[in-house]
């Protein structure tokens, strides 16, 4: 499980920093693992994140790499106590992707969520029936218990919504979302209302991008920018038939300005939420 465990982002993060340390401090994998009694091959998975650096290894080798910078190195040690640390997500790693594992916790940890969304409400956003009719449909072929538990996963995603550990949210959706019929005319209806409702609260931002607006800047589809408090870096999630791709840096500052060329093509948040509305009340019910 250990090993499991060691394959997430932030294990990744902490490897890639102590990694860069090593290498300042002109010292070999061998000088390093010779110090905390391991072997080079041990620091080359603690480096790559293949398996979790625990905390008291942490604080040994930034002793032998000279950090001075104690805001930094306080930093790395938290960084270091997090990937032990274990949260609701871990119930669900023996039937979900580690990907989707991430992603529950870069939420749970997120300053700021930003998302342009064209295929589907995203997930924090849904209503019950909602999330239950897209994971049906996107995961035709799965058993009725699959499907149940990936709906338990998203709502418990969701319980932070409305508390004050909710991260500020905002989200560009494309007007065609507004009429989709997912799951059926009372479906939709009801997450419109949902959403209209979730616009009310003072962290939350909505965006409507109208077909008026003609053509995007992200043909390719919906993206999410996580903001992340100190020692993390800011990270991008862009989801694919192939699985879920997390980048970050120069990358990162690509899809921010495409979110923002996005935005800046949207309605603003109060008539957004008018067409929401206006949407919501055309739907008519059998």
């Amino acid at each position: 499980m250990a090993g499991k465990r060691g394959m997430t982002l932030r294990a990744q993060w902490l490897g890639r920093q102590l990694r860069e340390l090593r290498e300042d401090a002109d010292l070999t994998l061998m000088d390093a693992g010779s110090h905390i009694q391991r072997d080079g091959g041990t620091i080359s998975r603690l480096e790559t994140g293949l398996y979790p650096a625990r905390t008291p290894d942490v604080a040994a080798l930034l002793d032998l790499y000279g950090l001075a910078d104690r805001d930094r190195r306080d930093a790395l040690l938290r960084l270091a106590a997090e990937v032990w640390r274990t949260g609701w997500w871990d119930d669900y790693s023996e039937k979900l992707s580690r990907s989707i594992i991430d992603y529950a916790w870069l939420e749970a940890r997120a300053i700021k969520i930003r998302s342009f969304d064209a295929l589907v409400i995203p997930g924090l956003l849904q209503t019950g029936a909602y999330l239950e009719a897209v994971i049906q449909r996107a995961g035709e072929g799965l058993s009725p218990q699959q499907v149940a538990s990936g709906v338990r996963f998203r709502m418990q995603r969701q319980k932070f919504m409305g508390t004050p550990e909710q991260p500020y949210i905002e989200t560009v959706l494309d007007e065609s979302l507004l009429y989709r019929l997912s799951g059926g005319p009372e479906v939709l209806r009801d997450q419109l209302d949902h959403l209209a409702d979730l616009a009310e609260h003072p962290k939350m931002g909505i965006r409507v991008l109208p077909f008026s607006s003609g053509a995007h800047v992200s043909p390719e589809g919906a993206f999410r920018i996580f903001e992340m408090p100190d020692p993390y870096p800011e990270v991008a999630f862009v989801d694919s038939p192939g699985g879920g791709i997390y980048v970050e840096s120069d990358e990162v500052q690509r899809l921010t300005a495409k979110y923002d060329a996005i935005r800046r093509d949207a309605l603003d948040h109060e008539q957004s939420v008018k067409m929401i509305q206006a949407a919501a009340n055309k739907i008519r019910l059998p």
